[in-house]
């Protein structure tokens, strides 16, 4: 079996990233109920709204899920992993963050702990620290990104290269091809999050799914650079407002006030393409139909292992003839 699968207790290695204050119930059932790890991003939510969330989860599945910390976003982290504890949630994922100080509480009570890097030296901080499994996020990927821009396909080999604990390959992926690439690279396995936006079950407005289906390879923007704080968002009236006002000097704070979690809320719930924003992956290019979540993995799986057959007699072939 599959060392994620095994450590994690799910059918295939496919995991939903977090998803911030759009985070639900819903979308995170679907995706443990299809066998991956559906995951509740906490965002800036209160516990309270948090809890509610974990409550409903369970009603709907009772399959392993995950809730993700974003140590440096929310307002709340200590009070959330004593609600993980709480509600005996068996997998946390932590970042934006130093994630050191609480592993070996989480781990008192049997939970496993995935962090999110994006360099070697993070990586082997995070082994250090104690970590279960990484998730190497590239460049690619939605949301809060780092400022090294370190890409997938680069960054996931140099990984595993440098550690012994499973390594999950974020960032671009939203198909079998894209799953079976990663595997060949080293991963044990990859999280999405744009893709599982197009999905039956995702309960956003469908302004955000057509927009999704609507990019190309350009389709999204890259907004922050200049203040320090990268996020890839898809490119929309709001997206332009941001650019434009980087390119005459907007600052930190301003920059903050135009991207909090409200206004992703406000673009992803309500589809206000004029004030709100939409996090979005490049993948956003591949991303062609809205099926339910079990036909999305079901196929992503059987989609990498015909990929890795058909190249691998091909490569079979070619050694042959020659």
């Amino acid at each position: 079996m599959n060392d994620v699968c095994k450590m994690l207790n799910i059918q295939y290695p496919i995991i939903q990233g977090g998803m911030g204050n759009i985070s639900n119930a819903q979308l995170t059932s679907a995706v443990s109920n299809a066998g991956g790890l559906g995951t509740i991003g906490c965002g800036t939510m209160t516990p309270e709204e948090v809890d509610q969330i974990i409550i409903e989860t369970k009603e709907l599945t009772d399959r392993p899920f995950a809730v993700n910390i974003a140590l440096a976003v929310s307002p709340h982290a200590e009070d959330l992993i004593d609600l993980v504890i709480k509600h005996k949630i068996p997998v946390v994922s932590l970042s934006a963050g130093n994630p050191a100080p609480f592993i070996p509480h989480l781990h008192e009570h049997g939970i496993k702990v995935m962090t999110l890097v994006a360099s070697v030296k993070h990586a082997k901080k995070a082994e250090e620290a104690g970590a279960d499994i990484l998730v190497a996020e590239g460049y690619e990927a939605a949301g809060i990104n780092s400022n090294l821009e370190l890409t997938t396909f680069t960054l996931i080999p140099q990984i595993v290269q440098n550690v012994n604990i499973p390594v999950l390959a974020a960032g671009g992926i939203g198909d079998g091809k894209g799953l079976a690439a990663t595997l060949m690279l080293g991963a044990s396995g990859v999280q999405m999050g744009t893709r599982f936006i197009s999905t039956q079950e995702a309960p956003f407005h469908d302004n955000y799914k057509n927009k999704v289906l609507e990019a190309n390879g350009t389709g999204t923007v890259i907004i922050g650079r200049t203040v320090g704080q990268i996020r890839r968002i898809l490119d929309t009236p709001y997206a332009q407002k941001i650019t434009d006002l980087e390119k005459s000097g907007l600052t930190r704070d301003q920059y903050r006030n135009m991207t909090t979690e409200e206004l992703h809320a406000r673009g992803a719930l309500e589809g206000d393409l004029e004030n709100g924003f939409l996090n979005s992956g490049q993948v956003a290019g591949l991303i062609t139909d809205i099926p339910t979540v079990q036909e999305l993995i079901e196929g992503m799986v059987y989609q990498a292992s015909e990929q890795m057959k058909s190249q691998l007699n091909n490569l079979h072939l070619n050694t042959g003839k020659n």
